[in-house]
């Protein structure tokens, strides 16, 4: 009696995982992400730490970013990504040869894998973490279009301190809106201001 009682409980438990996971993928294909839970840890890292909160974000839509961006981040962080279907085997495989040589490690994460890590997990790298990411970049490779993963990864990743998306670093460092980014600016939010 006991058994099944458990039983149906962690069978619940993974319904209920799969069913809401899937949902809230299906739902943010349609509508702005506008806070992460990356945005609140840095949060609560800033108040524990006795810092002034600072969380600079405004989500503005693919057609308000400017079209020099996503090809600056394509460039920079991913240049298959039009290609692969959210994993990069060539460059993981060539991640790992390097990183035997290497003392710090260097990833592969395409920008889907990022999106996906700062849409619905936590930065801290595990093998828990990591098994969460790969079912979510799955998820999202199945329900997004490819513009709307590069239109959530411009709305949401980290810039800086308590800086998110395009549209945010672009007020920060270049007192303009996304929409304005030069082709030189877009590069330079690419190369310096990204936090992986």
């Amino acid at each position: 009696m006991i058994k099944n009682k458990a039983l149906r409980w962690i069978r619940n438990i993974i319904i209920f995982f799969f069913a809401s996971t899937i949902l809230s993928v299906i739902l943010l294909r349609f509508i702005p992400v506008y806070f992460t839970p990356l945005m609140f840890i840095r949060t609560a890292q800033q108040i524990t730490k006795g810092e002034d909160v600072i969380w600079k974000h405004t989500w503005v839509p693919k057609e308000k970013i400017s079209r020099h961006l996503p090809m600056a981040v394509i460039a920079s962080e991913d240049n298959r990504f039009a290609e692969h279907s959210g994993f990069d085997f060539d460059a993981i495989n060539k991640a790992m040869k390097e990183n035997s040589k290497r003392k710090k490690p260097h990833g592969a994460s395409t920008i889907s894998q990022q999106t996906a890590k700062n849409i619905f997990l936590w930065p801290q790298s595990s093998w828990v973490r990591k098994g969460f990411e790969v079912y979510f970049t799955c998820l999202i490779e199945l329900f997004w279009s490819k513009e709307r993963i590069m239109e959530v990864y411009l709305n949401s990743i980290e810039m800086g301190n308590g800086i998110y998306g395009a549209q945010a670093v672009a007020k920060a460092h270049f007192d303009k809106d996304a929409i304005d980014l030069t082709r030189g600016e877009s590069a330079l939010i690419a190369a310096s201001f990204l936090i992986r």
